[in-house]
């Protein structure tokens, strides 16, 4: 039986799937694509110089409305992709067009994955594990799914650390003052805040420092070659995202199983 907080999770997202699909369906057409595919197949041809795409069996954890299970089908990997709203696969499978044939679209929570150990060699997530009730039960499960030598890429930010910290605070309110002046659009109005903003204070990676966590949290599960790379969000976020989230950069959590 899931949690409260988690059903109040669900029903989050679930509500924002029509507006989160429209940010991917952006993207898909955007810088961000070009700029997504060539850093993550930059991270996965590091661990597997040799393998073609079509070798590679991918899980995309909390995908959302599709955005990295398409652009990797795309390039002719094989993708399993889940999500534990049915709204958000619903979004997704209606993005990737014929592609929906060919990606494994399962409704499942990423914190309590059901397939068989060692299924897939790259497990890959974006914006999804600060928002997770149970972090280091999802790693160590994200582990198990992980071939020997697969790549594990985690992509998250310190989002809404600004409720516990004043500083960041201020860069956040900042970063509101920016968009306005510059007149693009806020990327915050799209969300319900004050329901976030109430999911973000009982979760427990708010307020954390990241990704020192993360790096903390795999090693102690003895993954290897743990990095983080803080500097990503500058490779793929498109201009109007470096103005939105200028005070919470993306970063990067790469390990091997």
């Amino acid at each position: 039986m899931q949690s409260e907080l988690f059903e109040t999770n669900k029903k989050y997202w679930s509500n924002r799937a029509q507006g989160y699909s429209q940010v991917n369906q952006e993207e898909l057409t955007g810088l961000q694509k070009a700029n997504w595919l060539r850093e993550i197949t930059r991270q996965i041809a590091s661990v597997y110089p040799q393998q073609k795409p079509e070798e590679l069996n991918i899980l995309d954890v909390g995908t959302g409305p599709g955005f990295f299970a398409i652009i990797l089908a795309e390039a002719g990997y094989q993708v399993t992709a889940v999500d534990a709203t049915a709204s958000m696969l619903a979004e997704a499978k209606r993005n990737a067009g014929a592609l929906s044939e060919t990606i494994d679209f399962r409704l499942m929570d990423a914190q309590e994955l059901t397939f068989e150990d060692s299924s897939f060699d790259v497990v890959l997530s974006r914006n999804l594990t600060w928002v997770l009730e149970k972090p280091e039960q999802t790693y160590l499960n994200w582990q198990k799914v992980l071939r020997p030598g697969g790549l594990l890429l985690n992509f998250d930010a310190n989002w809404y650390n600004y409720l516990h910290d004043d500083a960041l605070k201020q860069g956040y309110e900042q970063d509101r003052r920016n968009v306005s002046i510059q007149q693009i659009d806020d990327h915050y109005l799209g969300t319900d805040i004050d329901a976030m903003e109430a999911i973000a204070l009982r979760v427990p990676l708010t307020g954390v420092q990241r990704p020192e966590w993360d790096l903390h949290a795999l090693n102690k599960i003895k993954m290897r070659s743990v990095t983080s790379d803080n500097s990503v969000w500058q490779r793929v976020w498109s201009p109007v995202e470096k103005i939105n989230y200028a005070s919470t950069p993306m970063f990067m959590i790469a390990a091997v199983k």
